[in-house]
């Protein structure tokens, strides 16, 4: 019995690689809620640095919106 985890991961690669790409981009992309940026359908700002404000009063520092983690 093969039980190299390395081989069975190039396995599932090769058997997703011959997936249709409808398919794979289906399963490609997954939906995750961020808090307070999901809040609203779009925000503007004026400049960059309005944004930049914003972002660290407001959004979670681990989403890393903010200039620094």
């Amino acid at each position: 019995m093969d039980t190299d985890p390395s081989r069975e991961w190039i396995e599932e690669f090769e058997a997703a690689a011959r997936r249709p790409l409808r398919e794979r981009l289906k399963y490609a992309f997954i939906r995750t809620r961020k808090p307070v940026i999901d809040d609203e359908p779009f925000r503007s700002f004026d400049t960059m640095e309005e944004y930049r404000r914003w972002c660290e009063a407001n959004v979670p520092s681990w989403l890393g919106y903010g200039r620094t983690l």
